[in-house]
């Protein structure tokens, strides 16, 4: 519903002439993993205050969250361990607006539903984590029970002497048969029954969700210029040839758009239309739409394959309870032409929703990547787009003055893994 929706967009050149500023940045890689604390006592957390996007939880920070539920709640306390974990799993493989038939994680969104105290720290510094056991025994002043589902069923725990209970889930990354959605549902299940085994028991508990090590490595930039602060950011682009983005707009910016190369191919026969999309002083996006749920990027091409072709990025904006936030996938990729509809799904293009994605290749080439899986196969269509960015909520006001924009850049090769 945007007045620009049916009529080509036109890209200005002030701002591709500041393209070319880029702001100086350093990459450093961050063991974080994020941290989930619930309780059958009320009112032991407020909202967690700076865990603005790309913020990360130190030691001293979680210190100032755990000491009033360690000192006020209940004296049982559960902490549930895994091999890896990373908050992007609670959305890849979460429920969607409530629905947890579909879910890996049903008996922990459960949990947090019925709690009436809980918080969701999405990176916390490894470090803190690292020392989690050892300062959760000292606040205690209880060693802890390394337990399993038979073992815990043989305690008699009393909510006046305190008690420290460690459970190893058993279902980790090690498990190399087994799909992640399947690990994650493992050990959601054992945090099910260990927490019916203590409500059966009317026994009162805190518990806390986290693991040794993130199953994605994330990014974390200090701008040194332009005051932006501490952001995600994607990899360099591998080629010194920059472009402009595509930007679709209403009254302000709502899409960008951006690939060192954008390559199709039809029957067998690719084209390059990287020339032909980027810094191309009126692009056809007639059909483009945007609001805060939904966004639509159409890009249409005379002649291509000898017919008009037209490209449709279909994303979506939700928010995930478990993970507390906006995030935003791309449904699905349609290619028009021919007097036919072919269609990829997109749905591991994903991210924070107040940051783009980035990934060296968005593909439906298996060699790289395959993140476009054809709906039909075999498909007459192929897509390649190298160094590829997206974002279409939340766009900041000085994205179209940097190259590239702000990103949550997952590792090509951690797409699905755990």
């Amino acid at each position: 519903m945007m007045a620009a929706a049916d009529s080509p967009v036109r890209m200005g050149t002030q701002w591709a002439a500041a393209f070319w500023l880029l702001v100086a940045a350093v990459v450093v890689a961050e063991q974080q993993v994020p941290l989930v604390l619930w309780s059958s006592d009320r009112d032991l957390w407020a909202p967690a205050a700076d865990t603005h996007e790309g913020h990360i939880t130190s030691d001293l920070q979680l210190s100032t969250y755990l000491d009033p539920a360690l000192e006020l709640g209940p004296r049982n306390v559960l902490l549930f361990l895994q091999d890896k974990l990373s908050i992007e799993d609670f959305t890849a493989y979460g429920g969607v607006f409530g629905n947890k038939q579909d879910s890996a994680f049903s008996n922990l969104e459960n949990a947090l539903d019925l709690a009436p105290s809980s918080l969701v720290l999405p990176a916390v510094d490894w470090y803190a984590v690292s020392t989690l056991t050892t300062y959760l025994q000292e606040k205690l002043g209880a060693s802890p029970l390394h337990v399993d589902l038979a073992t815990l069923q043989e305690l008699k725990l009393n909510a006046s002497l305190p008690a420290l209970l460690l459970i190893r889930l058993p279902y980790t990354a090690s498990s190399g048969l087994m799909a992640p959605r399947e690990v994650l549902t493992g050990n959601d299940e054992v945090i099910g029954q260990v927490l019916s085994t203590l409500k059966s028991e009317d026994v009162p508990y805190t518990a806390a969700l986290t693991a040794i090590r993130p199953s994605r490595v994330a990014r974390d930039v200090a701008m040194v210029a332009g005051g932006i602060g501490r952001q995600l950011l994607q990899k360099q682009p591998a080629s010194s040839v920059t472009h402009p983005p595509v930007s679709y707009n209403d009254t302000i910016p709502r899409i960008l758009f951006w690939a060192q190369n954008f390559s199709v191919a039809y029957n067998g026969q690719w084209k390059d239309l990287t020339s032909l999309t980027f810094g191309v002083q009126e692009l056809n996006l007639t059909g483009s739409f945007w609001n805060d749920s939904i966004a639509r990027l159409s890009l249409t091409y005379e002649q291509l394959f000898g017919t008009t072709v037209t490209f449709k990025f279909i994303l979506a904006n939700r928010f995930y309870p478990v993970s507390a936030r906006q995030w935003f996938t791309m449904e699905r990729l349609e290619i028009h032409g021919n007097g036919s509809v072919a269609y990829f799904n997109a749905s591991q293009v994903t991210g924070p929703s107040i940051y783009s994605f980035h990934c060296e290749y968005v593909s439906s080439e298996s060699k790289k990547g395959s993140l476009l899986v054809p709906r039909t196969q075999p498909s007459l269509w192929m897509l390649t787009l190298q160094d590829f960015q997206i974002q279409a909520f939340n766009l900041p006001v000085h994205a179209l003055h940097l190259h590239l924009w702000p990103a949550h850049d997952p590792q090509p090769q951690d797409h699905g893994s755990l």
